[in-house]
């Protein structure tokens, strides 16, 4: 790619980017959020036309005006959020629209299973090509994707954030596929935030920022290197210097159990602290915080409030109570994306807001006006749409409501992925003033730096059951990992 131009109303995405692809070499592309990654990606993948430059396949110039040429010369693409139908086998999802045919337009269904089976097989998977796509783990839906990409005789595969979501084992096993692809000639161009998995996976690295190409350095590259040519500045530490002191019992958890993935739970929160809650996937930590946040009824065990018992059986009651969830997934639960900040701002305290019903446009924008500018979040006015801010500011804008609202207990589940390391240094200085403000946070995390280096308390889950607890004094990342297996005593 030379000389990539792309303007946009007031904006111009990027400036002049040069970016070089190499055969059967993974190239990672780092930069803040709006640095233009995902702008020059969707050029190369022909969901936007460049303004101006030229795209090179095998020195032969290409033409790119929608995503289907981009497919038809081997450039598949695979997003942070996956593109399958959950009802449909993972061998209908990788061959959708293509399905191998009978005469007369009948499906041939062995056919399509092989093939399906084979292109699994070849990752390294053992995947049943059968089984509906709802019934697989995240992990596993991301190989039905690369398999899917394979199908389309793909050259070049675009991962945006693959391991964002994924655990220890599952990124080991991401790699190793990686690895297989490498093997084959398959060049993949890798997106993350992640900083400490790129030596592991990558061959080089080019940074981005303010639209423009920066430097493209080989990896392994040293981190604050890396994280300095991101953000223009020297990074000594991603995490705040922990000022807080454990206060009285805020929350307690006693013997909650839903469903297979919570089993007898008890946990107990103290005013001013962090506590971290680790696992692999499926441990029952999203479980835990639906149960606190109202989500989900209890089956079994009680939940106490400043030592009195209390019903939650709704996300209204909990709210009421003081409890406020900021969610994995924010564009699906945690804001309402075509409302604007002003609107996201004032979800939680509608009544507050409200006079005989009908709510306050001046209040809802003087407390928007106050938090966004408390909070830095980069917004034109409290009147924009929150879809169009980046992922770093959407999670202040859901972080803010719950600051605004008065939170004194808040749960943060992924509070940080897929931003990147700017934003999240900031998030982080939210939750430890917070902390320190006297509210209590629990936060889930599969980031196990983040866990350790935000935590006052690690509380370790596996299976659904409460697998080990430790002070900060004593968590260590072997231990941690450890018990996530479900291997400690």
């Amino acid at each position: 790619m030379r000389g990539i131009c792309k303007r946009f109303p007031g904006v111009k995405a990027l400036d002049e980017v040069c970016f070089d692809l190499r055969r059967g070499e993974v190239h990672a592309l780092l930069g803040e959020n709006g640095a233009g990654k995902s702008t020059l990606m969707r050029v190369l993948s022909g969901a936007c036309t460049r303004d101006a430059g030229e795209i090179l396949l095998d020195g032969q110039p290409v033409s790119l005006q929608s995503p289907r040429d981009a497919q038809a010369l081997g450039i598949s693409t695979i997003y942070q959020e996956f593109n399958l139908v959950p009802q449909l086998s993972a061998a209908e999802n990788i061959f959708l629209g293509r399905e191998p045919l009978r005469f007369a337009g009948i499906v041939n269904r062995r056919r399509l299973r092989d093939e399906a089976a084979r292109l699994l097989e070849s990752l390294g998977t053992t995947i049943d090509p059968s089984a509906r796509v709802k019934d697989l783990s995240v992990a596993e839906q991301q190989m039905v994707e690369v398999a899917k990409a394979l199908s389309l005789d793909a050259r070049i595969l675009i991962m945006d954030e693959p391991s964002s979501a994924l655990t220890e084992s599952e990124i080991d096993q991401l790699f190793a596929a990686i690895g297989r692809l490498t093997s084959r000639g398959v060049s993949v161009i890798y997106i993350s935030h992640r900083m400490e998995e790129l030596s592991r996976v990558g061959h080089r690295a080019t940074v981005m920022r303010d639209g423009r190409h920066i430097a493209t350095l080989p990896l392994p590259a040293p981190i604050p290197e890396l994280v300095r040519l991101m953000v223009d500045r020297d990074v000594a530490d991603h995490f705040p210097t922990p000022s807080r002191a454990r206060g009285t019992e805020l929350l307690r958890v006693e013997h909650v159990s839903r469903g297979p993935r919570l089993r007898d739970v008890s946990v107990t929160l103290y005013r001013g602290e962090i506590l971290g809650v680790a696992g692999l996937l499926g441990a029952g930590r999203t479980e835990l915080a639906r149960v606190i946040a109202g989500a989900d009824i209890p089956e079994q065990g009680r939940i106490l409030l400043d030592g009195q018992p209390v019903r939650l059986r709704a996300p209204s009651d909990a709210i009421r109570a003081g409890i406020g969830l900021v969610p994995e997934d924010r564009k699906r639960h945690g804001i309402v994306p075509s409302q604007s900040v002003a609107a996201n701002f004032a979800l939680p305290q509608l009544p507050r807001l409200s006079r005989v019903g009908v709510i306050s446009k001046r209040r809802e924008q003087n407390l928007a006006a106050r938090w966004i500018a408390d909070l830095r979040i980069k917004t034109p006015t409290p009147a924009t749409r929150v879809l169009t801010l980046s992922g770093g500011n959407q999670q202040k804008v859901v972080l803010g409501k719950w600051l605004a609202a008065g939170a004194d207990v808040l749960i943060v589940d992924e509070p940080t992925r897929g931003i990147d390391v700017a934003a999240k240094m900031e998030i982080y200085q939210l939750l430890d003033r917070l902390a320190a403000d006297g509210a209590a946070i629990l936060m889930i995390s599969s980031d196990l730096p983040e866990i350790l280096g935000m935590s006052d308390r690690v509380l370790v889950m596996h299976q659904g059951r409460v697998q080990a607890l430790y002070e900060r004094h004593e968590a260590t990342q072997a231990r941690v990992l450890h018990a996530a297996l479900g291997l400690a005593s």
